[in-house]
């Protein structure tokens, strides 16, 4: 039974060692004035909507855990309802690892990372995955982007915390990128067009010597 969103991960064990090690009154009252959330906002939302990349988390049956990145276009991950996020599940090296987890265990995390500004939220919940779904698989495709889809899977969210920036050290993606570059290049353009048109005004007569 949990009193708390927080308890998902805070289990007696960890509170013990909270109470050991002299946070466990911090985290008390952070408890009692809300905590964490259990349901999606907007300011939630709107950090996804920006991700194109995402870990995920699960576990068999023997507890043994797995770390999968999971990549795709900017807001690949999906708010379905207010307790719901889905993605689209593209084929890959057919290992079928997360599947096989979920498929004897369906508790997932998901670790949210915005590396450009220092932001990480932790996402607690289940997961189950979805094949045949067409109407869902048409939500959450993008056209636009080459991964075959082969499946949903969605996420039933039980809590979400965010992290402090502490530590992360920014790190941006070749789409954050791209634009600064081209915009660098078309100045180093701009500047040598500027250059030879001195050289070119110059004259033989003008040249140092």
């Amino acid at each position: 039974m949990r009193n708390h969103p927080s308890d998902v991960a805070f289990t007696p064990a960890v509170k013990a060692i909270q109470e050991r090690k002299g946070s466990r009154r911090g985290y008390a009252r952070m408890e009692k004035s809300g905590g964490w959330q259990a349901s999606i906002t907007d300011d939630l939302a709107g950090f996804v909507a920006g991700l194109d990349m995402f870990y995920l988390g699960t576990a068999n049956a023997e507890g043994q855990p797995y770390i999968q990145y999971r990549g795709g276009p900017p807001g690949f991950l999906r708010v379905l309802d207010d307790r719901t996020l889905a993605f689209a599940d593209f084929g890959g090296n057919r290992q079928y690892i997360t599947l096989g987890n979920l498929s004897e265990n369906p508790r997932a995390f998901l670790f949210l990372m915005d590396y450009a500004n220092q932001r990480r939220v932790k996402v607690w919940g289940t997961a189950r995955v979805v094949e045949g779904d067409d109407e869902l698989l048409g939500r959450l495709s993008d056209p636009e982007y080459p991964g075959k889809v082969e499946r949903a899977i969605v996420v039933t969210v039980e809590a979400w915390d965010v992290n402090c920036p502490q530590h992360i050290h920014p790190r941006f993606s070749g789409r954050e990128v791209r634009p600064v570059i081209e915009g660098l290049r078309g100045r180093i353009r701009e500047l040598e067009r500027e250059l030879a048109e001195l050289r070119a005004g110059r004259g033989p007569a003008s040249a140092p010597r």
